[in-house]
């Protein structure tokens, strides 16, 4: 990033989904623009070009990401230097000057200032790294799969929990997310389905689709037999059960695939090797 001895514009960017505020400065703090700018790169190389007369420009924005990525991608593009200004100094800043309104307005005034002022606030943007942006994005789609996963998780168990909880003890732990017990669920729907089928037929069915469940489905059994009454809902519960199995294991193969592109992506990048000889550190973490 420039020093600021070579930036002749600041310019800061409050950004928003359809729209974003523009508000640049000179060296003495004039004002060379201030209006609302739209999503879009004609509207901002525009913008981008208009300043560009006055000297060396420099973009700072408040969100590097999501909403803030066209901005900072036009500007490399035009060779316009780019930074981020953190929320916490952004609030800071704006304490530092006078009114107190939250509009788009004043904050892009607030982070064109702080670029002009306090040039030590600022962060690097990042790169333009289409490796690194498809990791970010890659990372946010796995971490949505991952609560989406527990959420499902939850609802499996308290089905159980409510219509057998000498059942649902047998899945304790990890237990109930192993691909064996999921496809068990989805094939039988729960201990009423196993114990229709009867062991035999469950451990043949398991063993003819390469299923290692022997232990999961002793324990199964046993705990069918720890209860004699059918709780109200079991039949309904039995019914829901096999579509909630099969879309944790839907979610379970995308996140595999998911760690997939991931290592893809990764497999020629010079710090993998690094991040991964570092104990604990897979290439999920590594990214």
């Amino acid at each position: 990033m420039m020093t600021p001895d070579d930036i002749d514009v600041w310019v800061g960017l409050d950004v928003g989904k359809s729209a974003h505020h523009a508000h640049a400065l000179d060296h003495d703090g004039n004002t060379l623009y201030d209006k609302p700018l739209k999503q879009d790169e004609k509207a901002i190389r525009t913008m981008l070009g208009k300043l560009s007369k006055h000297g060396r420009v420099l973009l700072v924005v408040d969100q590097p990401n999501t909403i803030g990525s066209l901005p900072l991608t036009v500007a490399r593009n035009m060779g316009i230097a780019v930074a981020y200004l953190p929320g916490t100094a952004m609030r800071r800043t704006a304490q530092l000057l006078p009114g107190d309104a939250k509009t788009d307005r004043r904050d892009a005034h607030v982070i064109a200032w702080a670029a002009l002022k306090l040039p030590e606030t600022l962060r690097d943007a990042g790169p333009d790294d289409e490796t690194l942006a498809a990791l970010k994005l890659l990372a946010g789609h796995d971490e949505d799969l991952a609560h989406e996963s527990t959420r499902h998780v939850n609802r499996l168990r308290s089905l159980l929990l409510q219509t057998h909880p000498a059942f649902e003890r047998a899945l304790k732990g990890e237990r109930i997310t192993r691909d064996a017990t999921l496809a068990l669920l989805e094939r039988y729907g729960g201990p009423m389905g196993v114990k229709r089928a009867g062991i035999e037929d469950v451990k043949d069915w398991a063993k003819s689709n390469g299923l290692r469940a022997g232990r999961i489905i002793d324990d199964m059994f046993k705990a069918i037999g720890e209860q004699t009454v059918t709780v109200p809902g079991t039949l309904m519960a039995e019914t829901i059960i096999p579509s909630i199995a099969h879309d944790i294991k839907t979610i379970r193969d995308r996140r595999r695939e998911v760690d997939r592109q991931v290592e893809k992506l990764l497999e020629d990048h010079p710090l993998l090797t690094v991040l991964t000889s570092m104990p604990g550190i897979g290439v999920r973490t590594a990214s």
